[in-house]
């Protein structure tokens, strides 16, 4: 007797329909979630690159407006505010305190690339430190950097100018 070869039910194909498209549904999802994300690990970048770039700008100045032109002299005192309002004049650490949600710039006062820098914002703060590193308080400040990427995350960084 010969044996009849029996078919999928209707019932078996719908479950299957049903179960993997239950199944796609979770590795779309788990797609969606990396690639939402896929952009963290370039604005980090860029964010490090950003604070970098302020750092070395700001180091490289003076202490502030008493300092003379290689620091000798050295001139004691501890002074902040920006003495100059155009970015291409800052002269010394302390100027860079007024940068508040400002898009980034180079020393120049110049936007950086869009493409590469679009939505980044840049706050820095300078305070009076010398006592959180040893020093007389009026013999360093303290840079704090805040990076703000295009998608709100912020990167915080933080320095110090010795006066020397």
């Amino acid at each position: 007797m010969r044996r009849r070869v029996r078919g999928v039910t209707l019932v078996e194909l719908v479950m299957t329909i049903v179960i993997i498209g239950i199944a796609i549904t979770g590795v779309v999802g788990a797609f969606a979630t990396l690639s939402g994300r896929s952009a963290d690990p370039l604005n980090q970048t860029r964010a490090v690159a950003l604070a970098q770039l302020y750092a070395d700008e700001i180091l490289s100045r003076a202490y502030d407006d008493n300092t003379p032109p290689g620091g000798v002299p050295r001139q004691n005192g501890c002074t902040l505010g920006a003495e100059e309002s155009d970015r291409a004049d800052y002269d010394d650490a302390d100027d860079y305190g007024d940068i508040v949600g400002a898009e980034p710039e180079n020393a120049l006062g110049q936007a950086l690339d869009p493409d590469a820098y679009g939505g980044f914002r840049v706050t820095v703060q300078v305070r009076c430190a010398g006592a959180e590193v040893g020093l007389p308080a009026d013999d360093a400040k303290r840079v704090d950097l805040v990076i703000r990427d295009p998608s709100g995350n912020d990167y915080r960084f933080t320095f110090y100018r010795a006066n020397y």
